[in-house]
């Protein structure tokens, strides 16, 4: 590049080169993943929110034949747990809109598959809406959402009110992602009573499972390789440990209490008190905790812990009272050097 006058020529500096500052490899191995660009050596992300420069354009069907990278970044993404392709517009009325808007938008009402979305729409938005209020995860939500619209694919249990369908795929999503709710919560949830939910989950296991063994055979004799982890698997019960978090939280105590809670469920699940083998997990979590929160000198009310748990005070009291001549066994060396006493202890 020739020089203006103004000053010498401008060349490249041929000794600035570009290194990972971690590994120092030179040259450096780079890849780009999204919008950063990552050393593949050591892992470091060099650079955050590149610009792409590719076109903004939609690939429809197999219109791109010879490049399978699908370059779009327009339109919103299609939704797996919604039929068809999702490429329809949607004509919206408000009042005062005009009546040939109204008239359009109930004409395309009309139409069969927006009415197959709409009602599937309208039982993910109650699932929502129900498990937003007992502060369920998202994980949860999408895994009822999935059973749910796999009961709708096979038209099964067409007898079954949609709350009844519901409440089955909010328990049965609530113990296969690991956060097990009791039949009473799930009841206090859905208004569905438990003798139904208890009836409801049991089809469903049955139904999710028929259906997965069946769509795996039906892969391996197109002779392709069926995925393992898409075989359905029967949910394990709720433990009582798994309770143990959740119910302390809600009682405002520490880490302390729960991880004792969680200690002394563990031990009477496994055996330790015989005469606690066969009572319901809410009954244990709840004696657990009262036993661990008085032991702690944080002791709570069989009545605060009744609200909590949905079982009566005078069964978490009947199962402390089978707990305390184990007391002995179940407490741990290390919880009396921390500063419990089994003197906090009340007399059964």
């Amino acid at each position: 590049m020739a020089s203006n006058g103004d000053g010498p020529e401008w060349k490249e500096n041929l000794s600035v080169r570009f290194r990972c500052p971690d590994c120092k490899e030179d040259p450096p191995n780079l890849i780009e993943e999204d919008s950063s660009t990552v050393c593949a050596s050591c892992g470091v992300v060099l650079a955050d929110r590149i610009i792409s420069m590719e076109s903004e354009w939609r690939t429809f069907s197999n219109d791109d034949g010879k490049n399978s990278d699908d370059p779009s970044r327009v339109g919103e993404a299609s939704n797996d747990l919604l039929n068809g392709n999702q490429l329809e517009t949607t004509i919206n009325w408000q009042r005062g809109g005009g009546r040939i808007a109204r008239d359009l938008q109930r004409a395309q009402n009309r139409q069969l598959d927006n009415k197959n979305n709409k009602a599937l729409q309208q039982a993910y938005m109650d699932i929502d809406q129900k498990c937003d209020a007992y502060g369920i995860q998202h994980n949860v939500k999408n895994t009822a959402k999935t059973y749910y619209k796999s009961t709708q694919d096979a038209k099964a249990f067409k007898g079954k009110p949609l709350e009844v369908v519901i409440a089955g795929c909010i328990f049965l999503a609530c113990r296969q992602c690991g956060v097990g709710r009791s039949f009473n919560e799930i009841f206090s949830m859905t208004s569905v009573p438990k003798k139904e939910i208890g009836r409801i989950y049991k089809q469903l296991e049955k139904f999710l499972y028929t259906n997965s063994e069946s769509r795996t055979h039906a892969i391996l004799g197109g002779g392709g390789i069926a995925d393992p982890n898409a075989v359905y698997k029967n949910a394990t019960a709720t433990k009582p440990k798994e309770l143990c978090a959740r119910f302390c939280n809600n009682l405002g105590l520490g880490f302390k209490v729960i991880s004792m809670s969680q200690k002394l469920a563990e031990k009477i699940t496994e055996g330790a008190v015989t005469s606690l083998s066969g009572r319901s997990p809410l009954s244990i979590v709840s004696a657990c905790i009262y036993f661990a929160s008085h032991l702690a000198g944080h002791g709570k009310s069989a009545k605060e812990i009744s609200k909590v748990a949905k079982v009566s005070d005078g069964t978490i009291r009947t199962a402390y009272k089978l707990m305390l001549p184990d007391k002995e066994k179940l407490v741990e060396k290390d919880w009396l050097e921390k500063g419990s006493s089994m003197d906090n202890l009340p007399n059964a």
